[in-house]
């Protein structure tokens, strides 16, 4: 009895092992299961970019482009700075110039902040831009403007960690710049370029440079074909002030200097060798008529035609300019040349009016004693064609004697080396005095020819003098005095 019960205790032991002993293995497996599962939940997997775009600006993000930052709240500074590309085509005509700017923008937009992705800064697409809020901002002084699409829309946009954005574009912008061209070819323009917010009021958005060194940058090796471009740029505030209320604006001033070399070559040093070209008449010889017209008419419609093209790439403005004055004096310069010869002339020639006033009153003088005349004529007829005869003789060689020497001489004014005496107009005592008559002639002649001739020796000294004068005047008070004016103004 004790035996049998012993081998069923050890039958129900060896049974009760078995059934516990293939237990063992699936517990342990799931065990480890789970244990894999804990692992994987501790170590998460990184979000893809798409994902996290989506999550910070998509639609299930609640981020809406509509409204701006801190919304009801305070307003949004704006930090702008500017990099010049290009700088040119300053047009004095429609008072305009053009220029090529990279526009950097930056903001804090609270709701663009993250800490799901592992970088710093996201360069985004520019077709983003369109899913967040930007500033209204626009130049208040543009006459016309376009963006640049090759090969891609030149845009950048970029999210930092902590929200801050950086919104740039590149821009080709023609702005208008108000010229005061008093001193033009000599003068400094400043030229403004203004950026306002076109909506929003200072309550809700506020521009401001960046810092003062790097707000505006120029490109190395920019020149200008006319100008100089300063480099210092005045930076300032220009808000603006409307009935719909206060806008933010911010300005720069550019100072352009103009060179005036192109001037000098084309206008300038031409008027001037025209005006000492006008100075050869006085040495040509007062009989030489058509040399002395011909130049002097030439210069005049010469300097016409230069002080005309001078003005012809200007506007119609109401003030007299630096330049035209310079070709005012010289186009008086060169009329008074050709004046100069017409009073020449007119000096050479005043012996025969002088001597026809004297003929005349020698006439009337005759007249009263013409009755005893032609008694004494009667009684004397031999004697007094043989006068007669000797005088016309006499005339007649002298005339000959002028002819071959290539005088001025004209017998149709009446004038010749002596006086034609008419008939009944020389009877009387001492009506013939043949010797007398050709000396006041000659002599007459004589003085105011010398006269004329002063007259050119002395324009010889006095015109170029004159013009020297005024070229020292005219480049102290343009280049050193109205100079120092425009350094001074702020």
């Amino acid at each position: 009895m004790g035996a049998l019960r012993a081998g069923a205790l050890a039958f129900l032991l060896l049974l009760l092992l078995g059934c516990l002993l293939p237990r063992r293995g699936p517990l342990r497996l799931v065990s480890g299961r789970e244990e894999i599962k804990a692992g994987s939940r501790g170590s998460a997997q990184p979000m893809s970019p798409s994902d996290f775009l989506d999550k910070l600006m998509g639609r299930t993000s609640g981020y809406d482009a509509r409204i701006r930052p801190n919304f009801k709240g305070p307003p949004v500074n704006v930090t702008c700075n500017i990099f010049i590309n290009s700088f040119g085509s300053v047009t004095e005509t429609t008072m305009d110039y053009r220029v090529n700017v990279f526009l950097r923008q930056q903001w804090n937009d609270p709701r663009l902040a993250y800490r799901e992705y592992p970088d710093d800064s996201l360069d985004l697409d520019p077709s983003m831009l369109d899913s967040i809020w930007k500033p209204d901002l626009f130049f208040a002084n543009e006459k016309g403007a376009n963006f640049h699409e090759v090969t891609t829309d030149n845009k950048l946009l970029r999210i930092f960690k902590n929200g801050n954005v950086l919104y740039s574009i590149r821009l080709t912008l023609i702005l208008s710049c108000p010229m005061d061209l008093k001193n033009f070819p000599m003068d400094i323009q400043t030229c403004t370029m203004q950026l306002e917010s076109f909506g929003y009021t200072m309550n809700d958005l506020i521009f401001e440079w960046l810092e003062e060194q790097e707000a505006v940058q120029v490109a190395e090796g920019l020149t200008l074909p006319q100008f100089i471009l300063r480099d210092e740029k005045d930076l300032g505030y220009c808000t603006k002030y409307y009935n719909t209320g206060k806008f933010t604006c911010i300005e720069v001033k550019f100072h352009l200097e103009r060179q005036m070399g192109y001037y000098l070559i084309q206008m300038y040093i031409p008027s001037l060798l025209i005006v000492i070209l006008s100075w050869v008449s006085f040495w040509i010889n007062m009989d030489a008529a058509p040399a002395r017209v011909g130049l002097g008419i030439t210069t005049v419609l010469t300097m016409t035609t230069q002080s005309a093209g001078s003005r012809a790439s200007l506007p119609k403005v109401s003030y007299v300019k630096a330049i035209d004055i310079w070709m005012a004096v010289c186009l008086l310069f060169v009329f008074a040349a050709l004046l100069e010869y017409a009073a020449v002339n007119f000096v050479s020639r005043q012996h025969k009016e002088f001597m026809r006033l004297r003929r005349r009153q020698r006439r009337q003088r005759m007249g009263l004693s013409s009755g005893t005349a032609s008694l004494e004529s009667l009684r004397q007829p031999s004697s007094r064609r043989s006068s007669e005869h000797t005088y016309a003789t006499l005339c007649s060689s002298r005339e000959e004697e002028l002819s071959r020497e290539s005088r001025f001489y004209l017998r149709g004014y009446g004038l010749g080396p002596c006086l034609q005496p008419k008939e009944g107009a020389g009877e009387g005592p001492g009506a013939f005095s043949p010797p007398a008559v050709l000396r006041e002639g000659e002599s007459l002649h004589r003085r105011y020819l010398d006269r004329a001739k002063r007259i050119d020796t002395v324009s010889r000294a006095v015109f170029p003098f004159t013009f020297l004068l005024f070229n020292i005047f005219y480049w102290v008070v343009y280049k050193v005095l109205r100079s120092e004016d425009i350094h001074m103004v702020p």
